[in-house]
């Protein structure tokens, strides 16, 4: 089925086969018809599987090819919200590329950089804005931007604003919006809460569900390592070194873990990039460079680096850490195995993790392999606490690294990356929530 047949005007879809679109993916060729005809949609579909197209170009036709560019000042006509500073640029770029046969002006709005070049752009005139909530409320109080003419609304990535806590940020926005405007929600879940969202926000939206009752794409394999909090370093090099020059996206639950993560795979010899919230715009946009060039094979991160994240051909994703909601697996996961393409998912569990791991297996249709590697596994009760469908041995050398892997007589030190004895045990970063304005 070719794009044209979807309605959407020939001058979008005539370049879409030099961009490499051949031909719409489920979520595209449901979505779009509905899009086009101005009804408000919630629309569930994997990641990786196209949700921007799905979106971004019949919004686009219906604003600028069918519309036609407003006269004087281009206030914003079409507003996608995410939750992530790496989405926005995402999504903005993919915007005003398929934006260029219709001029579109397209301004993206986030936090971590200086807000002075965002209010130049503004008063420029634009037609669509893709913003973090965060920093749109800023602008918003700042009175340096007019939603008043917003008749598209997309909220992308749903779940996971919500996850992060960007709900009340998001009713205050609703609420200087014009109230006769369409509005689309697009998640990878659909959870009770976004349901919810979806009927405080949407009139009576179709409901587009391209998943097929699967959570995670079928390309992606599923593997679990069972391993010793203080051996995880350890196991993470050997992880990384049975395919040398791989790339991997590595993920850890904490901003200070991913920092010290990083820290050892340097000391290790493995090239690894750090990025989280506290990491400035620059950094983090330097850092997602490196790894695409492949200057460096590694990139470590938190969750916020699971939503966003363009990385064609991921083959690795490594959990250091399982997520404390079991829905950011899906996410996590989903960096790799896309467009068709095979992927692996591996994660390094410790007894303590039991809990996390059992609901994480729910969100998925078949087993979890375990994969017990020599001189790295759990002793052997601490392996029967893990949910383990099925167990294989794998030959592995023992080294030393994060953690320390030794503990001295009744209890004693274990040891940090840099050597230093941490009380209490293992190299565990603590928790800490996610800030709307780190976004």
């Amino acid at each position: 089925m070719p794009f044209a047949s979807l309605g959407l005007s020939p001058s979008l879809t005539t370049p879409l086969a030099r961009l490499g679109y051949a031909t719409p993916t489920p979520v595209q060729v449901k979505s779009i018809p509905i899009v086009l005809t101005g009804g408000d949609l919630l629309a569930k579909a994997q990641t990786g599987t196209g949700k921007t197209a799905a979106f971004g170009l019949p919004m686009i036709d219906r604003l600028l090819v069918r519309g036609g560019a407003p006269a004087g000042m281009r206030k914003p006509r079409g507003l996608v919200l995410v939750p992530t500073r790496e989405l926005a640029l995402q999504v903005h770029k993919s915007l005003a590329t398929y934006g260029v046969p219709a001029n579109l002006r397209v301004t993206a709005i986030f936090g971590g950089v200086s807000i002075v070049p965002q209010k130049r752009e503004l008063d420029r005139g634009t037609d669509i804005i893709v913003a973090t909530p965060g920093r749109l409320l800023d602008h918003i109080e700042q009175r340096t931007i007019d939603l008043s003419a917003i008749s598209i609304l997309t909220l992308d990535e749903a779940d996971r604003m919500l996850d992060m806590g960007f709900l009340p940020p998001l009713r205050r926005i609703l609420k200087v919006l014009p109230r006769e405007r369409q509005t689309l929600l697009f998640s990878a879940t659909i959870s009770p809460e976004v349901v919810k969202l979806s009927a405080d926000f949407t009139r009576e939206p179709q409901r587009v569900d391209v998943s097929e009752g699967q959570t995670m794409a079928v390309t992606v394999t599923h593997r679990v390592h069972p391993v010793t909090d203080q051996r995880k370093g350890d196991l993470l090099t050997h992880v990384l070194q049975e395919t040398p020059g791989t790339q991997a996206l590595v993920f850890c639950r904490t901003k200070h873990g991913s920092n010290r993560v990083g820290q050892y795979l340097g000391r290790a010899g493995i090239g690894a990039a750090v990025i989280h919230g506290n990491k400035s715009q620059g950094a983090r946009t330097r850092a997602l460079a490196d790894f695409k060039e492949g200057r460096v094979t590694v990139l470590v991160a938190t969750d916020i680096a699971a939503r966003g994240l363009d990385i064609p051909q991921l083959p690795l994703v490594v959990n250091f850490d399982l997520p404390l909601v079991p829905e950011d697996y899906i996410h996590r996961a989903g960096r790799t195995g896309r467009a068709g393409v095979a992927g692996r998912a591996v994660s390094l569990v410790s007894a303590a993790d039991k809990d996390l791991l059992r609901g994480i297996q729910r969100l998925l249709p078949a087993p979890i392999e375990h994969v017990a590697i020599e001189n790295f596994a759990t002793s052997a009760s601490s392996q029967d606490a893990l949910p383990t469908p099925g167990r294989r041995h794998q030959g592995g050398r023992q080294s030393r690294g994060v953690g320390g892997g030794h503990r001295h007589g009744g209890g004693g030190h274990r040891h940090a990356p840099g050597g230093r004895p941490q009380r209490g045990g293992s190299f565990r970063p603590r928790r800490s929530g996610p800030s709307r304005r780190s976004a």
